[in-house]
């Protein structure tokens, strides 16, 4: 609540931001009262006032705690006796509150906790608040507010305060409420100062006071110093009392915590009591909520919100954000009529320069911002799955841009480009950037969609670090480092001398491009006296006091609540900007990424360990559930899939409002690998329609999941032996990632190809497939999918005869260091299996005497692969320990490990036949 006695934007004396005071000088007592009491120790002391450090940065958001909320915050602060006697103590000085004078005189001896030359002398124990730090600012600019009120304005704070502390007391449960009689009762009291006649008080007290003074010595002090004739008319003046206080339909600020839908504008008080709002903490508000619509946009209902807009637009018509988060909140509920409907309205309404900060460029025309306007339709086109219309919107806004030398929005416009040329495969780009790229097809150079992307990068990123735009160059250097992870660079230009170049990705350029956007968060800590202005997360930090900190991830939690609370407050609140943490935040993401296509996945997991612990707060619902994502598969890979299930059902929790979430990607994949391993090749083949449904019909959108989906449906088909119609599915599939450039995919479709004609038989067919899956390996520096390859090339030439036995041993030796230092269950199993095969096949390996370096990789095998529930590679592993076992005579343990193979491929041929009952978890 705030008063209404202020200019626009003007900081304002409020009923919380009176407690807050009390606080502050609770948190500095007198000099006869030494610390630590009331407080156990120092430590107890440094909690305050790290509490009230964020109560003061907060309370310039526009929804205000209330009393009871204010309450709630002391008792999560420290659940002992030392947050009821801070209670106890604001409630008593609160209610102490009743008259003026009594205000008058709480501000004035507020003042004597303020340090200064003019502050006398101080004892040792005795804490003086300085005037130049956050709390001494916040204490100075509370007393300059409140000596600028008229004594109206005091009466009606006054008043405020009443209210205040009534919503407390109706709140407070029966135990409570004798302790807190006589608070409540100077409640008419505070009514009688809000609905006396202002004037006939002001006029009735001095004349009394006249009066009295004649009395006493017929002289009249200098202060009240007035003529006879005034004093005539103060007896004669009649004013008429109008004590029934109107009611009228005012706008109210309820509980930060509640629903905005429901609490944000309602109507007032009986008591007549006013909240009004500045149009800046309205603007704050705005920002917030956009703030929580890019994070998680499901989060926030789209008809409730949009009826909170509908009576600010009402109230507020000047204020033309508001159809601009109207825009945001159609966006992110996929809503495109209303989206594009309310992003017209904005730029109608506005032109664009409301709420952003613009400098006209210098001999422009201010007609607008349509550049602006068309960078934003542009992006709408994109999110929507529109790549053409896109690359269209936005190529214009390249021109409009370059033609009005706005710089800004042209960096903004080519990293759009770059994102969508990234993003999605549009396969004919040509002139459609823009003049600015005229030299290479002036010369008759056709440039490639790879090699128009590459220019655009180094342009926008150019263009940002000129225009020292920090979280633009951070967002550049992580494109960067994404291009340069799937992308071999080739010289633009195609004549002049040929120099040797390796055509290889280059795994340093990737790490280095990483390191130069984690620069941006030492920039904006070296600038914090510029963010400390921003107290949203100090709001936020309060917000969080309930949440245990000491949950594990993918755990659920106890809900005990009696964990300490000590730690939540060894953590301060963080200055760095959101967008600044989101940022840093993917470049995490994309650490795991490249990780993982390197083939290190302990640091894969870590990275994304990192940003699911330290980064989900401030990033994205896509962004985090993608590291769990990451954090699951790795679960199902190394752990096998009851563990990964687990944690996929607490995800699914956790994102049930994200649209298109990746939750539902990965449960399909998840449930697809599970489907094969086991042999439910119907199961398998419908959730291969489900991950075709998912990606958009439209050309050139959704490349990797239509991608996945046309894998899994290759390797469905060769699970059920129909090898032909695989390797068309494959071959079809390769084309496209050809067409689209997707050269990491294309090394994975290459070695099914190899799979396929290696299950049917045809090894030397396959043997140029899986040579040519090394030779994109090697290139893109896929590690282990390297090893993989190797692994399927070792298959190929032992499916040749024995003679080329020994070879195909020393390939599997050499990937071993990488698949058994990283590799899953299932490819360490196939490994394992591959090197038995190898020495068993080998005319000069003697059986008898080296049995055991067989029988133990195929016994690590057979236990790994029973993780997985993958009865086909079980049961071949079980069946060579048979063999083997044959040869060495040992008949109890051969009949063992046939019973073993035999129950594994009658379990084959049964889940064939029959439905999975995972089916039911669609």
């Amino acid at each position: 609540m705030s008063g209404i006695f202020k200019q626009p934007g003007a900081f304002a004396i409020t009923p919380h931001k009176v407690s807050v005071c009390i606080l502050l000088k609770i948190y500095a007592p007198p000099a006869q009262i030494s610390l630590p009491f009331p407080f156990s120790s120092v430590a107890h002391h440094n909690r305050l006032g790290l509490f009230l450090l964020s109560l003061t940065k907060s309370c310039d958001d526009i929804l205000e705690p209330k009393l009871d909320e204010l309450i709630h915050q002391l008792r999560m602060m420290s659940q002992n006796w030392m947050s009821t006697w801070i209670i106890d103590q604001l409630m008593t000085r609160l209610s102490s509150l009743s008259s003026p004078d009594d205000l008058f005189n709480f501000f004035i001896d507020i003042r004597g906790i303020l340090g200064g030359p003019d502050s006398g002398a101080i004892e040792d124990d005795q804490i003086i608040l300085d005037l130049n730090s956050n709390l001494g600012i916040f204490l100075r600019r509370c007393v300059l507010a409140f000596n600028l009120l008229s004594f109206e304005g005091v009466c009606h704070l006054l008043t405020n305060i009443g209210i205040y502390c009534k919503e407390e007391f109706s709140n407070c449960p029966p135990y409570e409420a004798p302790s807190l009689d006589d608070s409540s009762s100077n409640l008419e009291t505070y009514s009688e100062y809000e609905n006396m006649d202002l004037e006939n008080f002001v006029y009735e007290k001095v004349s009394e006071e006249i009066e009295a003074r004649k009395e006493a010595n017929e002289r009249i002090p200098f202060h009240l110093h007035v003529p006879n004739t005034l004093l005539s008319l103060v007896d004669d003046i009649d004013v008429p009392v109008d004590s029934a206080s109107k009611q009228s339909e005012k706008v109210r600020v309820a509980s930060p915590y509640g629903d905005p839908s429901s609490n944000m504008l309602r109507d007032d008080d009986p008591s007549g009591a006013v909240f009004l709002r500045t149009n800046w903490q309205v603007q704050g508000y705005l920002q917030e909520q956009a703030d929580i619509i890019e994070k998680n946009g499901g989060a926030v209902s789209l008809n409730g919100f949009e009826i909170v807009l509908r009576q600010l637009r009402k109230l507020a018509p000047e204020l033309h954000r508001v159809h601009f988060l109207s825009y945001l909140n159609s966006l992110s509920h996929d809503d495109y009529i209303a989206a594009l409907e309310n992003l017209h309205c904005y730029f109608d309404y506005s032109a664009g320069t409301e709420g952003l900060d613009f400098v006209p460029p210098a001999g422009s025309n201010s007609f607008g911002r349509y550049e602006v306007a068309l960078l934003c339709l542009g992006m709408m086109h994109f999110h929507f799955g529109h790549p053409k219309l896109a690359l269209e919107v936005l190529t214009e806004a390249v021109r409009v841009s370059q033609q009005q030398s706005n710089d800004t929005c042209l960096a903004y416009t080519l990293a759009a480009i770059s994102n969508l040329l990234f993003e999605n495969g549009i396969s004919s780009t040509a002139r459609l950037i823009g003049s600015s790229y005229s030299l290479f097809t002036s010369i008759g150079i056709s440039l490639s969609v790879q090699q128009q992307l590459f220019v655009l990068l180094r342009g926008s990123l150019k263009r940002a670090e000129s225009l020292k735009l920090k979280r633009l160059v951070a967002s550049n250097h992580l494109a960067m480092a994404k291009f340069d992870l799937t992308h071999v660079q080739r010289p633009l230009l195609s004549f002049g001398p040929k120099a040797s170049m390796k055509l290889s990705t280059c795994p340093v350029n990737v790490c280095k491009e990483l390191r130069l956007s984690s620069h941006l968060i030492s920039d904006f800590c070296n600038e914090s006296s510029a963010m400390t202005i921003d107290g949203a997360f100090s709001t936020a930090w309060l917000r969080n006091l309930p949440k245990p900190t000491g949950s594990l991830l993918l755990c659920p939690e106890n809900g005990s609540g009696s964990s300490s609370n000590v730690s939540q407050f060894c953590a301060q609140p963080t200055s760095i900007p959101g967008s600044v943490m989101q940022v840093l935040g993917s470049s995490y993401l994309l650490r795991a990424t490249a990780w993982e296509l390197y083939g290190s996945t302990p640091l894969a997991r870590i990275n994304a360990l990192v940003h699911a612990t330290c980064f989900a707060d401030a990033s994205s619902s896509s962004d985090t559930a993608l590291a769990y994502v990451k954090l699951i598969q790795h679960l199902a890979v190394f752990k096998g899939y009851k563990e990964a299930f687990s944690a996929l059902k607490i995800a699914e929790e956790k994102f049930l409002s994200v649209s298109k979430s990746q939750i539902l990607l990965l449960k399909l994949q998840l449930l697809h690998d599970h489907a094969l391993h086991r042999g439910h090749l119907k199961l398998a083949q419908k959730l291969c329609d489900e991950l075709g449904v998912l990606a958009s019909p439209v050309t050139g959108v959704d490349m990797n999941l239509k991608t996945e989906a046309s894998l899994r449906h290759a390797r469905t088909l060769l699970a059920a032996n129909q090898f032909r119609e695989a390797a068309a599915v494959a071959h079809s599939l390769f084309c496209m990632c050809y067409k689209y450039n997707l050269q990491v995919e294309n090394a994975s479709v290459l070695l099914l190809l190899a799979e396929i004609h290696k299950k049917s038989g045809n090894a030397v067919l396959g043997l140029p497939y899986a040579l040519a899956s090394l030779s994109f390996c090697q290139s893109f520096n896929l590690d282990l999918l390297k090893a993989s390859a190797t692994l399927t090339l070792a298959e190929l030439w032992l499916s040749l005869g024995s003679s080329h036995a020994t070879r195909a041993l020393n390939l599997v030796h050499g990937a071993f260091p990488m698949i058994l230092g990283h590799g899953g269950l299932e490819l360490r199993s196939r490994a394992y299996i591959v090197e038995a095969k190898c020495y068993l096949s080998d005319t000069n390996f003697c059986v008898f005497d080296n049995y055991e370096i067989v029988i133990d990789s195929l016994r690590q095998a057979s236990d790994e692969l029973q993780l997985l529930e993958f009865h086909e590679l079980a049961a071949e592993a079980f069946y060579l320990m048979a063999m083997v076992y044959d040869k060495l005579g040992q008949l109890e343990k051969r009949e063992e490990a046939a019973a073993s193979f035999q129950k594994h491929i009658l379990a084959l041929q049964n889940n064939k036949n029959e439905d999975d009952p995972l089916v039911s978890v669609l």
